[in-house]
Order: C-alpha cells, then structure tokens, then sequence
C-alpha cells in the first residue's frame, strides 16, 4: 500500500540508517529489545538481522517536517510499519501535500532496494504562526 503513489512529492530525501543509529537510539529511549541491538539474536530472527525502532524512523521524518513546515505545529499524526528496516540499506524517505485536505501531509519511508514501505502515515499540520 502507498499512500503517496497519486501524489506527486513536495519532497523526498534518501538515508542509510547505520548500526550505530540502531543502538544510540537504543541507549537514548530505553528500548534495547536485541532484535535492534543485538545482531547475533536477530539472526535468528525471521528478519535476519538487526531492525529499526518505529520511533527512530520518526525521528527522522520529524526533522524533515520541521524544515519543510517551519511556522506549522504538529497536530497529530498516524503512522504504519508494514515491513522492516535494516542497519546499512538505504532508505527513501517522500512527503507530500494531500490535494484534498488542507493541512494534511502523507508521509512514506520505503527501502530504496526493493521499494518496500517501512512507514506509512500522515501528519496534520497546524495553521502557520
């Protein structure tokens, strides 16, 4: 599923996200769960090895937003993690503008490799300061 597949991109950014990422943001939230950390554990694991935390995707489509968006709060946003990310595989991040609903910006992640969604959701922006 694609959220943004009928909407042409405002903007789209790519990032490799590294092991190092994986375990600052270990280290950083609290959540050490060794299918993040600990890449002996996940390869046995049905991914294979080591995933990114949700929340660390977030982070980054956060930052994009905030350049994107300056003047505009976050009111709320959905997020999705329908397939995983991994340490090392580069990542496309795409945001764009829903022609419909003012305000309303449609966000995927998807590995650059096989074009898989790793995040899908939306974020409603505020009116401008």
């Amino acid at each position: 599923m694609s959220l943004t597949a009928d909407t042409p991109p405002r903007a789209v950014f790519t990032w490799t996200p590294r092991q190092s990422d994986f375990d600052a943001f270990a280290q950083l939230s609290g959540d050490d769960n060794p299918i993040h950390v600990d890449p002996e554990f996940s390869a046995r694991t049905r991914f294979g090895r080591t995933v990114s935390h949700g929340m660390l995707l977030y982070t980054r489509v956060f930052g994009h937003l905030e350049a994107l968006y300056p003047d505009r709060k976050h009111e709320i946003q959905t997020l999705m993690f329908p397939n995983p990310s991994y340490a090392d595989e580069e990542l496309t991040l795409s945001f764009s503008e829903d022609a419909d609903e003012a305000g309303l910006v449609l966000i995927e992640i998807k590995r650059s490799r096989d074009g898989a969604v790793t995040l899908s959701g939306t974020c409603h922006l505020g009116d401008p300061a």
